[in-house]
């Protein structure tokens, strides 16, 4: 069967591809137009980052799966696909580690400002240390996680390493659940008044659109550090650059925005207390090959061997009957 790579994927997910038989079509050309051209005989796409729009996959004749590279699926029409009785898969189990390490590098730096000792100590100021601003420890501090998936545990893992105290908030999530991880279910209400830190798990959706907004800042402590790697629409960003414009949280680390890649004018580009990453908190080389290897195998076993499939990687299973 032929196999469409829309985005670049790791080598190993080739070897996968070609052990089953597929032939394999990359396309690096995401416009619709060639979309549509391209894929048009494909049963099976691997979509990394680029928008699939209705257009392109009513052009597939023989499409029945679509697996992302990844876990979010906003690039995508979800309901579309239930209509046209297409699958999509995603990566359940390969990138929370990689996630959650990017979420703790983001508390961490944006709490000891490592970057400003380094350039004392470059800058042979050694003896000006006292000088430095107050840098501050994870220990005993409150974290809010919003949304207790795959990622959101695997956060709430590594800051109960660090005897952090971890509330979640996460409606579809069973309290027992949470409460075997150690941590303790919480409103948003209480959760943003209590947060030292919040980390973002949510998925992008009418529910979650500007979810973190000028009203639920107001009611965070002007301590607080706001870390999102979910998706960039969960936090309204000028609601977000006035706050941190204004002190009334301590910091932020985005790793995602409303518009990618932002654009280079961005006002929160101007600030001091924030640090960004070009939503790649899930491209570590370990994680790269785990999300190469689950999307050909969610692919390639959906189309030839429904046995071997991680029938959990499949969103709309239930939709589909399967």
């Amino acid at each position: 069967m032929k196999i469409g790579l829309v985005g670049s994927i790791h080598e190993l997910g080739w070897e996968v591809l070609r052990s089953q038989g597929h032939s394999i079509i990359e396309v690096a050309d995401v416009s619709a137009s060639n979309l549509k051209k391209e894929l048009a005989d494909v049963s099976g796409i691997i979509l990394r980052t680029a928008q699939m729009p209705n257009e392109v996959i009513d052009a597939c004749s023989d499409l029945q799966i679509i697996a992302r590279h990844g876990v979010g699926y906003d690039n995508v029409d979800l309901n579309y696909l239930n209509k046209k009785n297409i699958a999509l898969g995603v990566t359940g189990t390969a990138n929370a580690v990689s996630v959650a390490e990017h979420v703790m590098t983001f508390f961490l730096q944006l709490t000891k400002n490592i970057h400003l000792s380094d350039e004392l100590t470059r800058n042979g100021k050694f003896q000006e240390k006292a000088n430095l601003p107050s840098f501050f420890e994870l220990y005993q501090k409150n974290v809010l996680i919003l949304g207790f998936g795959r990622i959101g545990q695997e956060v709430a893992r590594r800051c109960l390493g660090f005897d952090m105290n971890v509330y979640v908030y996460d409606p579809y999530v069973d309290l027992k659940i949470i409460q075997n991880f150690g941590c303790h279910s919480i409103t948003t209400e209480d959760g943003f008044k209590t947060a030292d830190f919040i980390s973002i798990h949510l998925p992008l959706n009418q529910e979650t659109k500007n979810f973190i907004n000028s009203n639920s800042i107001k009611k965070m402590k002007d301590s607080c550090v706001i870390v999102n790697t979910a998706r960039g629409g969960v936090i309204n960003e000028e609601d977000l650059y006035n706050a941190l414009k204004n002190k009334q949280i301590r910091a932020a680390g985005l790793d995602v925005f409303e518009q990618e890649p932002p654009p280079a004018n961005h006002p929160l580009f101007s600030l001091k207390n924030i640090l960004l990453t070009p939503h790649n908190a899930a491209l570590s080389l370990e994680c790269r090959k785990r999300m190469a290897i689950e999307s050909a195998e969610t692919v390639s076993f959906f189309l030839k061997d429904r046995d071997k499939l991680n029938i959990q990687n499949i969103i709309n299973r239930k939709e589909l009957g399967i």
